[in-house]
């Protein structure tokens, strides 16, 4: 019997090498959901369960050719871009996109760490905005991230329902915007809306800090499109893996955050 062929999915983001966060959790999430992953390092981050304590990004050629690489054998489905620096990593990344085309792209615009670190430099923001954000499929901010691309206050429910649509205007198919940082009680409320459609997904608020959750909701909906769910059932399937994923997670480093299990995560085949 001979093999069977996987969808790829691929990653473009920044490698974390505490191994929660980053192309290390992007990688896994892919895995579980029985997607091949890809990867292409944008950005090499120093980095624990304690915070961020250096980045590196590689010369742009060497991104260049990890993605015509990629491109070049695979058939990818879907493109999930995360920790992209400055505005030279963002323009060659959406100039690649351009070219290629690939059916989706989930844009998780990381620009600051959960120990508070800026991850993205001040300059790329304009480029965020005009170069990759109209080539996603779907952007994925959550509420620090969406103030500053809407320079903006988010603070009330009313805030983020206005400011999904306002992110929406910037040019993506559909929005998510997470509300894990809006103070909404015992509930986390992740905000849906593709133009038509406007969706609540909700969750039980639970009492911990956790670290790659994030990247790992934006991979899990691009694993979740490549096996040919829509926008928005592949968000509320990839909410729902996060947060089986959180209640089974652990806590790998000593700074006392909490990591997805994705083996907890994934259901069963």
């Amino acid at each position: 019997m001979s093999p069977s062929t996987p969808v790829s999915a691929l990653t473009i983001a920044g490698s974390d090498s505490g191994g929660g966060a980053g192309i290390q959790a992007d990688l896994k999430a892919f895995a579980a959901h029985r997607v091949h992953g890809l990867s292409v390092i944008a950005a090499l981050t120093a980095q624990n369960t304690r915070g961020v304590t250096a980045v590196h990004v590689p010369p742009l050629e060497f991104l260049q050719a990890q993605i015509d690489a990629c491109f070049a054998d695979f058939e990818i489905h879907a493109v999930k871009l995360g920790m992209l620096a400055n505005a030279e990593v963002i323009g060659r990344v959406a100039d690649a996109l351009e070219t290629h085309r690939p059916p989706h792209v989930v844009l998780d615009p990381v620009m600051v760490a959960t120990s508070g670190a800026r991850l993205l430099e001040e300059s790329a923001l304009h480029a965020m905005r005009t170069r990759l954000i109209p080539l996603a499929t779907l952007l994925t901010p959550n509420i620090p991230e969406a103030e500053l691309l809407l320079g903006r206050r988010i603070v009330t429910a009313d805030d983020a329902e206005d400011a999904a649509g306002a992110l929406l205007a910037l040019g993506a198919g559909a929005v998510l915007l997470k509300g894990g940082h809006l103070d909404e009680g015992a509930r986390v409320i992740d905000r849906y809306f593709d133009g038509v459609t406007r969706d609540d997904f909700i969750h039980a608020r639970l009492p911990v800090d956790a670290h790659g959750t994030g990247c790992t909701l934006a991979s899990a909906i691009a694993a979740q499109l490549c096996q040919g769910l829509s926008v928005p059932n592949a968000c509320e399937a990839a909410i729902d893996y996060v947060a089986r994923g959180l209640q089974s997670g652990y806590y790998p480093g000593r700074g006392k955050v909490l990591v997805i299990d994705h083996f907890g995560a994934a259901r069963p085949a």
